[in-house]
C-alpha cells in the first residue's frame, strides 16, 4: 500500500472510530483527531462545522440508532486530498445494515478531515 493510500485508510479509520464511539468523552477526543478544528460535516440532514456540531449530529445517529455500528463497505478511493468510501449502519443484534451511504471527505496536509460530503444510499421508510 502507498502511503498515500494509507493516508486515506487512517482518515477514514478515525472518521469510523469518531461515529462509533458510544461515550461522549470518547466521541469528543475521536472528532478531534479526525477533523480539523473548523471541519465540517454535510449531509441530507445535517451541515455542521466545529468539533461539538459534529459530535452532536453523531451523537444524535447514535441515538436514532442504538445497537448499531458504522462499518467500511468496500475499499477507500482517493486521489490528491480527496477520498471516497462507502459504508453501512449495522446492527450488533442480527447483523441487519438498514442505512448506507457513500462520503467523500477531504483531508489537510496532516491527513486530517476539513470536509466530509455524505450521500445516504439507503434509509428505512419513516426515517
Amino acid at each position: 500500500m502507498s502511503a498515500t493510500a494509507h493516508r486515506y485508510e487512517d482518515a477514514v479509520a478515525r472518521y469510523f472510530e469518531a461515529w462509533n464511539a458510544e461515550d461522549p468523552a470518547a466521541r469528543a477526543k475521536a472528532v478531534a483527531a479526525a477533523w480539523t478544528e473548523e471541519g465540517g460535516y454535510t449531509d441530507p440532514l445535517a451541515d455542521v462545522s466545529g468539533h461539538e456540531a459534529i459530535a452532536a449530529v453523531i451523537a444524535a445517529a447514535r441515538e436514532q440508532f442504538p445497537g448499531f455500528e458504522f462499518r467500511l463497505a468496500g475499499g477507500v478511493d482517493g486521489h490528491h486530498d480527496t477520498a471516497r468510501f462507502s459504508w453501512e449502519l449495522v446492527s450488533a443484534a442480527d447483523g441487519s445494515a438498514p442505512v448506507a451511504g457513500s462520503d467523500v471527505i477531504t483531508l489537510d496536509g496532516q491527513g486530517r478531515i476539513r470536509a466530509v460530503l455524505g450521500f445516504l444510499d439507503r434509509v428505512p421508510a419513516g426515517a
